[in-house]
């Protein structure tokens, strides 16, 4: 989809949520159209970059549009203007690589970077990926030796692949000066974005799961009988077992409960199965819950693994799902079914946390709460063979972020270097992160100084639903047993491989959720030794500390 065809669509679409509420569409769409060209209401000092840009185009204004992804970006052109003179890169073309899902990510770029552009003289050519495609198209270009872009999107998992093969250029010293590295989470800062030492990614998002839940199907006399939302995954299902055959307080339409996505996603799909993982394999003061750390023998296939499986088949014996469930990818429990007005409870990136108050189709923001991943009522000790009876949780942090990051194809020519590198000092800008964080892009916070509650409150979102929100991802980042991925050669194939499996279990090919597990097992043994067990079992036990 063009970037022209996508505005034009987002000017005229009915909010649904408007639409919902009583609102008349006209109202809302005249609403809209009168923030396009100007930032209304303005309260702000002149020299408040911070809260200037928080107004742009304002909670509750309606779906941001490329005219404010420009407007933006420009007035955070400050750091780069420190480091660059104006047109120092006229005549540089550089390719950047990176995502299109939901019509974030590149879309957003494109707009924060055409002011860049503007100054710079530079000029960027797209490849735009849909997360379905991004694994395998990234991994046939290291595999062919054949990359073909300057700057890439690209999550930490991948860094084995890339920095591991010498694909990347190193960051230079004023670029990681500009974007305030200090300023990250703590788990996202090194060994996270380097190799050997030596740095060459620009975080521009803080990825874990947390669970949204709907706060009208919980409560005193409410549909699904529970007085509180599930603290547990024995408690989701039993939820969502409650639930059939309701009727969506908010909608109208049928009650559902947990949305589990059923197809695979590229290998991103995979991250699913392990929120519910997580909480059963992740045993306190033990690293590993995807290898043994002794062998790079799967875990996979564990006890703590199979009962996540068997938790999914479950919901699907019991037809707990939306029809069709087996088609649907976490974009669609996301966006066409959560925030739509379907279902009860998701896990998801803080894509959800922020478009549940800033997107046009999404109907739940008034009664959508936010909390880390849901614990276990007993937690698998993969070192005695046996289960143990007492609560456990472990947030999923999976992906560890997108990044940006610069390719070798630039390392010889200086002029071009400093381009991308000033490219993706812009987007990674700490000024920037909070409005991605705030509005619709992709990405969630992932500095420090994203979560001042303040600066929210004063951007329209109420504090009770920013302290909610931004508290689960801080709980998250800070949860002392957080499952953290590794970051090896190969990552994104184990789990891609898991998806095909999982997919056969869903459909009935497999007898059982252990016969499932094994053969994703098998598959992830047969990857190791053609990568190479022992680099494997090496790079994997550093991933971890070990």
């Amino acid at each position: 989809m063009k970037v022209e065809i996508y505005d034009a669509l987002m000017r005229r679409q009915a909010s649904r949520r408007d639409v919902l509420r009583g609102t008349a569409s006209a109202a809302a769409l005249l609403g809209l159209s009168g923030a396009v060209g100007g930032i209304p209401g303005m309260a702000f000092a002149a020299d408040d970059l911070r809260a200037q840009i928080l107004q742009i185009p304002g909670v509750g204004k309606g779906s941001p549009t490329d005219a404010d992804w420009q407007k933006v970006g420009e007035l955070c052109l400050g750091p780069t203007k420190a480091n660059v003179k104006q047109g120092e890169f006229a005549g540089v073309e550089l390719t950047f690589m990176g995502l299109n899902n939901q019509n974030l990510h590149n879309f957003l770029f494109r707009g924060f970077l055409k002011p860049w552009e503007a100054y710079t003289g530079a000029k960027i050519n797209w490849i735009d990926l849909a997360q379905a495609d991004y694994n395998a198209r990234l991994q046939q270009a290291i595999a062919t030796g054949t990359v073909d872009f300057d700057i890439l999107e690209m999550g930490a998992p991948f860094e084995g692949d890339t920095a591991g093969r010498g694909l990347l250029d190193e960051m230079p010293d004023w670029a990681a000066k500009q974007i305030e590295s200090d300023d990250l989470v703590s788990y996202l800062k090194p060994p996270v974005g380097t190799w050997g030492g030596k740095t060459y990614r620009v975080t521009i998002d803080g990825d874990c799961h947390t669970f949204a839940y709907r706060k009208d199907y919980f409560g005193e006399g409410s549909i699904s009988g529970m007085a509180e939302p599930p603290k547990t995954w024995q408690d989701v299902n039993a939820a969502s077992k409650a639930l059939i055959g309701k009727t969506d307080p908010l909608t109208g339409q049928p009650a559902y409960g947990y949305l589990d996505p059923l197809k695979g996603w590229g290998g991103f799909g995979f991250y699913f199965i392990e929120n519910r993982a997580t909480a059963y394999a992740k045993y306190p003061g033990d690293p590993a819950w995807l290898f043994d750390p002794e062998s790079m023998k799967p875990l996979v296939n564990n006890p703590a693994w199979v009962q996540a499986i068997q938790d999914v088949l479950d919901l699907i014996a019991a037809k707990a799902y939306p029809a069709d469930q087996i088609n649907a990818d976490p974009n669609t429990t996301a966006f066409s079914q959560f925030l739509a007005g379907t279902g009860a409870m998701l896990m998801w990136w803080g894509d959800v946390g922020s478009q549940a108050r800033t997107s046009d189709t999404s109907v739940v923001g008034d009664v959508v709460g936010f909390g880390i991943n849901r614990g276990s009522n007993r937690v698998y000790n993969r070192k005695t063979g046996q289960w143990e009876e007492k609560y456990n949780e472990a947030p999923n942090m999976a992906y560890l972020g997108w990044g940006i990051y610069v390719t070798k194809q630039v390392s010889s020519d200086e002029k071009k270097r400093k381009a991308a590198w000033s490219a993706a000092a812009h987007l990674g800008g700490k000024d920037l992160s909070l409005w991605t964080s705030a509005y619709p892009s992709g990405f969630q916070p992932y500095r420090q100084s994203n979560f001042n509650y303040d600066e929210w409150e004063k951007a329209g979102y109420d504090r009770t639903y920013i302290e909610d929100y931004l508290g689960s991802n801080a709980d998250s980042y800070n949860h002392p047993n957080a499952a953290i991925e590794p970051r090896i050669p190969g990552i994104f194939q184990y789990y891609s491989v898991a998806e095909d499996e999982l997919a056969k279990g869903f459909a009935g090919q497999y007898k059982s959720a252990q016969e499932t597990a094994d053969a994703i097992a098998a598959a992830w043994e047969k990857i190791t030794d053609q990568i190479g067990r022992d680099s494997q079992l090496k790079l994997y036990r550093a991933s971890l500390g070990l």
